[in-house]
């Protein structure tokens, strides 16, 4: 089994070098090897754009009849923006299929797979715990109906997010900020709050050396208030959607609206973060980075609507009992009541370190309504 740990392998990677650019479509990566000789890669780089299969097919050309297909997701076997990729590999003459793991979707969860045996494919599934890492935000998407939501944070050693002044700048070193930056190029969206926003004018955007994609900036502004000239509005690097409850005055959406953002009107006078998710998700936004302050961050988790937790904590000691923390709200009244969490990775990132943890499986359901009040 050496090899097929090692082409998959060489699969998912192809596919995570995509992960938060195919949205709504998962990233997936393919490789066509025979007799030990990889042959065609591919990898599904955008929505409506050939499929990993179809570009590994592509470039094996003839050589793919009697060789091995390695991929990271079942192929589809119905026709979308493009035709079933079950049938390209059917007719390229491949011997057999090795798939990462079953598609989540109901338009195909199996169909792709009872395709290919049909047409005398031999097909293994290996459930490689890697291959549905990489389609989990896609899969809680299909679940659910909402975007695959990360808590992040930074942190000092004693968990403070500012000093007691309000200084925030800077918790982590460079290193921690441009692995964020990382971060922020893997989501369709980052949302944060008015605070935030009034408070530190941030651009919200993905700053890499080598260029990155823009997340849509969303922001919670009950009121309106988000000065028209801030960076959120002035920068076109990324479109601006700003989140408002029903009272919001119309003459501030007018002014925001003309200065190039888009407004969502809630029917709630506060904005309801359960009834958000599903708004965003109406706009194809599968994963939803929220980088805010304490009271955001703690109506997502009392909404029970966020599936990770990432958390960069600086060896910087700030005290102060008036100094911010990471999550504000009223809290849960006991410990039985807490959001449980397992962690999935702890890592030095330059002198900080990166605390990743993931929580169980939620719905975000309209039943855990939690306004933001922002």
């Amino acid at each position: 089994m050496p090899q097929l740990d090692r082409f998959m392998e060489l699969a998912i990677t192809l596919g995570e070098s995509a992960a938060g650019q195919t949205s709504p479509n998962p990233p997936v990566g393919a490789v066509v090897v025979k007799e030990g000789r990889i042959l065609g890669t591919g990898v599904h780089l955008a929505a409506g754009g050939p499929h990993a299969e179809v570009g590994a097919l592509a470039e094996a050309g003839s050589g793919a009849a009697g060789a091995d297909l390695y991929v990271t997701l079942e192929p589809c076997s119905h026709a979308g923006k493009t035709p079933p990729c079950a049938d390209a590999v059917i007719h390229s003459g491949i011997r057999r299929v090795f798939i990462g793991a079953r598609d989540p979707n109901p338009r195909v969860d199996g169909t792709g797979i009872d395709r290919l045996r049909e047409s005398g494919i031999e097909v293994r599934v290996t459930d490689d715990p890697r291959a549905k890492e990489l389609i989990a935000p896609f899969a809680h998407f299909i679940r659910t109906g909402t975007p695959y939501t990360t808590i992040k944070t930074a942190v000092t050693a004693d968990g403070k997010t500012a000093a007691h002044t309000g200084h925030s700048r800077w918790i982590t070193g460079d290193a921690a900020r441009e692995d964020v930056h990382r971060l922020r190029s893997r989501h369709d969206a980052v949302l944060t709050g008015i605070g935030t926003i009034l408070h530190d004018n941030p651009l919200l955007t993905s700053r890499l050396p080598r260029g990155g994609k823009h997340p849509i900036r969303v922001i919670l502004d009950t009121g309106l208030r988000t000065p028209v000239h801030f960076n959120v509005i002035t920068n076109r690097d990324a479109d601006t959607l700003v989140v408002c409850g029903s009272d919001a005055p119309a003459e501030n959406e007018k002014r925001l609206t003309d200065a190039g953002a888009t407004v969502l009107r809630q029917e709630t006078p506060e904005i309801d973060i359960p009834i958000l998710m599903r708004q965003l998700a109406k706009r194809d936004f599968q994963t939803l980075l929220v980088e805010a302050g304490g009271e955001v961050n703690a109506a997502f988790i009392e909404a029970d609507c966020f599936q990770r937790l990432i958390v960069y904590m600086a060896p910087k000691l700030i005290g102060g009992r008036t100094a911010p923390t990471a999550f504000g709200g009223t809290g849960f009244p006991s410990m039985d009541d807490s959001a449980r969490l397992s962690f999935e990775s702890i890592e030095t990132i330059g002198p900080d370190i990166k605390i990743t943890a993931l929580k169980e499986e939620s719905a975000c359901s309209p039943e855990s309504s939690k306004k933001s009040g922002l």
